[in-house]
């Protein structure tokens, strides 16, 4: 008898997609290496997934309202969390410390409309499939709000670390240090 590995697939996604929520949970707690590196391939993901979804603004006001309305929520929310990051220097390398509410609100906002979009797929109200998801002007615009606040919040980081003055820098305390 040949095992089925066909169902296998929504298993790894499922694990996959708990994997990317758990990592960015735990980016908005506690210190963070600033990864350079990192953040700018974010900046550019999520401006192409962003850019991707822009024609769907064509459909409708609704779907253009949505998206202005989300994408300027998430900047407002990326403005206010950059302005509350504190940056340190611990162990000779610069790590900041994020607006943890923020992050976490901007987080379970889109966890949330997934979470509700996907019920609605295994209760049968609607069918599961990758236009679905883009079907409602509501998660079109938290989808914005994502991408508002992340570009924002990663290229003012970007930007800031770069013209970061001693006095922006706090020394890292014991406790911290754990």
């Amino acid at each position: 008898m040949q095992p089925d590995f066909s169902k296998i697939g929504p298993f790894l996604v499922s694990a996959l997609v708990i994997f990317a929520i758990y990592r960015r949970f735990r980016r908005s707690f506690g210190r963070q290496l600033l990864g350079p590196g990192r953040m700018t391939v974010r900046v550019a993901l999520l401006a192409v997934a962003g850019c991707a979804l822009l024609p769907m603004a064509l459909r409708s006001a609704q779907y253009l309202w949505s998206e202005l309305a989300g994408a300027t929520l998430g900047v407002g929310l990326g403005v206010w969390s950059a302005g509350r990051t504190r940056f340190l220097m611990h162990g000779g390398r610069l790590q900041y410390v994020p607006h943890t509410y923020t992050g976490i609100v901007v987080s379970l906002l889109f966890l949330g409309r997934l979470a509700f979009r996907v019920a609605q797929a295994y209760t049968g109200s609607q069918a599961f499939a990758p236009t679905s998801m883009v079907s409602s002007p509501l998660t079109i615009g938290i989808f914005f709000v994502l991408v508002g606040y992340y570009l924002w919040y990663y290229a003012w980081m970007l930007w800031k670390s770069k013209h970061l003055q001693p006095e922006d820098i706090e020394a890292a305390s014991p406790a911290a240090a754990q």
